[in-house]
């Protein structure tokens, strides 16, 4: 089990790498470009180069890129923008040797996923046609609110299943699964949590795990991180997390305030790594 953070990139994307390192960081999350604006600045290729070289130096094997918020798959206005915008995440992660894209669905905007569906599968399948085939397209679970797509297993099975490509996979933040209703901080209900994400999307298509704790209380459906151990799910709650076989060999990635409000920082990642030293 890998544990990391996203990072910022700021002066160039290879200092990702190096800021990934002093907080201890095994894995690690960037913005390939601004997360606000639809404009993209491409990396320019010898920057994807020495990126590529400084992770095989710093042995950090697994690296994902964080789409933009912008990105809607069931906006009819918004439809030809986000193609453009994960496709183009796609190919910058091709190019940085990255896992692949993690990016949040967007919103139905209370229509409910049935009336956006076929756009929204569309839209994906539009993505993975015109990207680079060495990455994943990664759907994010999302808290619940408003009319955020994805926020139950059952819908994002529903999509990767109308996707049908084995390049679709699900990254699953733990503060939006519990946000949701999850209990995934109660050891008697995690069991039947990971069941049935097995049963509606399989536990081969989650290759990545957003370690978050939660500011609001159990089906909140608010979007709202946490340090660990100091929110509702709870240093108990990431003992019981990290100790399920299946997530073993899974990623977490913090995406945490951080102790001085400044983002993920080392505390966090000891905090995580103490409890899988601990480990049963």
């Amino acid at each position: 089990m890998q544990i990391g953070a996203h990072v910022s990139t700021a002066g160039g994307v290879s200092n990702g790498i190096s800021r990934a390192l002093e907080i201890g960081a095994e894995t690690f999350q960037i913005f390939a470009s601004s997360p606000r604006g639809w404009n993209f600045r491409n990396i320019p290729i010898n920057e994807s180069n020495s990126f590529r070289d400084k992770c095989m130096d710093s042995k950090i094997d697994s690296v994902f890129i964080h789409g933009s918020y912008l990105v809607n798959i069931g906006s009819d206005t918004l439809h030809e923008k986000s193609i453009t915008s994960l496709t183009q995440n796609l190919e910058a992660a091709s190019n940085l040797g990255a896992i692949g894209v993690i990016f949040h669905g967007g919103s139905h905007k209370g229509a409910g996923l049935d009336a956006i569906f076929e756009l929204a599968t569309s839209t994906l399948k539009q993505v993975l046609t015109a990207s680079p085939e060495d990455v994943f397209l990664i759907l994010e679970n999302s808290a619940g609110m408003g009319s955020h797509i994805g926020s139950s297993f059952r819908d994002l099975g529903k999509i990767l299943n109308a996707v049908d490509n084995p390049r679709m996979k699900i990254c699953l933040d733990t503060q939006h699964t519990f946000a949701a209703g999850y209990d995934i901080s109660d050891l008697s209900v995690i069991g039947d949590v990971i069941t049935e994400f097995d049963r509606e999307i399989g536990l081969s298509n989650l290759v990545a795990i957003h370690a978050n704790d939660s500011k609001k209380p159990l089906g909140s459906g608010v979007d709202r991180h946490e340090n660990i151990g100091e929110g509702y799910i709870g240093t108990t709650g990431f003992e019981i997390i990290m100790n399920q076989p299946a997530f073993k060999n899974v990623p977490f990635i913090l995406e945490v305030p951080g102790i001085d409000g400044k983002g993920p920082d080392k505390e966090n990642i000891v905090r995580l790594k103490t409890i899988r030293n601990n480990l049963i």
